[in-house]
């Protein structure tokens, strides 16, 4: 009698625990809020939360296709890499080809740069960390090489309207990886490829004896993500008028940080979009917050070191089931 008093008295409390561990990444961001909020007068008018939206759009389109890839059990460490790639074809080609044209072949570079990873990931056994690695440093090199480790600047100044198209205080930017979001977690969650993506990151053997083509599934998530870093570079390009040969660098630790923050495991098989929204938001939030307090910039980066070890503690629990 008292053994069964005892587990309906705990019940509620383990309840309580298990959404507020499967919901960390919101707990996090809405005390986030309510500590910048009361910290500093600005951080809580429409200006700034639009900023915030739109700062956090370019690291979120990267995180989408990050988790993707992550949620296979991969890695992708060429993003920041790619992105400046694509913003550095976007601009330096308009005055040879027109700007759709050289948008289009932005686009189709990051595209090709995934596939290529993808291929190399599937048919070598290699892992992702070694191929995007170099795929990271290569590439970057290659920027270097078509900017002439100058940057770009835009010759028609009316590429750079493109963005300022505003919902509100919501900017396109922000609408656009929204909107991406949403597509992708449908994706996820109600089509064939979303739930072999999970299959795949969950026991790779297993969903290979099912009949799922993994090399080719792998190849598949590999060119989105390339893709997705294509259309945050040619953002990126039209917000800034310019193409920086460093554009976008350590953009892919930002990204991991709030895809694995937002509970997608490193080993793979768990994640959703609507986490990685939350890790993102997050991650914008405290960047913002402390730019807002003037932190110094060593300052910021400590804070975001700390917020990646709570993200792997998270990740190791997560992954342990200690999650109910």
């Amino acid at each position: 009698m008292s053994q069964a008093t005892d587990i309906r008295a705990g019940s509620p409390l383990q309840s309580v625990v298990s959404w507020l561990l499967r919901n960390h990444i919101w707990v996090f961001l809405a005390l986030t809020v309510t500590v910048f909020s009361l910290a500093s007068p600005y951080f809580l008018t429409v200006n700034n939360l639009g900023n915030i939206l739109t700062q956090a759009a370019f690291i979120g389109i990267l995180a989408i296709g990050m988790t993707m890839v992550m949620i296979d059990g991969e890695i992708d460490l060429s993003v920041g890499a790619v992105l400046a790639l694509a913003s550095a074809l976007a601009i330096g080609l308009q005055d040879h080809m027109g700007v759709w044209p050289a948008v289009f072949l932005g686009l189709l570079s990051g595209a090709a740069l995934g596939f290529l990873n993808g291929t190399l990931v599937a048919l070598s056994g290699m892992h992702s960390f070694i191929v995007t690695l170099g795929g990271l440093i290569g590439i970057r090199g290659l920027v270097f090489v078509y900017s002439g480790e100058n940057a770009l600047m835009v010759p028609d100044f009316s590429y750079t309207e493109i963005p300022e198209i505003y919902l509100g205080p919501i900017s396109l930017t922000a609408i656009i990886f929204f909107a991406l979001a949403v597509l992708f977690q449908w994706v996820l969650s109600s089509t064939r490829h979303g739930r072999e993506t999970y299959a795949v990151g969950d026991n790779i053997e297993a969903a290979h004896d099912a009949g799922i083509n993994v090399r080719r599934h792998k190849i598949i998530n590999f060119t989105i993500c390339g893709t997705l870093a294509a259309v945050c570079g040619i953002l990126l390009s039209m917000r800034l008028g310019t193409a920086e040969p460093n554009a976008g660098k350590i953009w892919e630790l930002w990204t991991i940080i709030a895809v694995v923050l937002g509970g997608t495991r490193l080993q793979g098989g768990f994640g959703s979009m609507w986490m990685t929204i939350g890790g993102v938001l997050t991650l914008a939030v405290l960047r913002n917050g402390l730019r807002l307090l003037n932190t110094p910039n060593y300052v910021e980066l400590m804070v975001m070191g700390a917020v990646l070890v709570l993200a792997l503690v998270l990740d190791k629990l997560l992954n342990h089931g200690e999650v109910p």
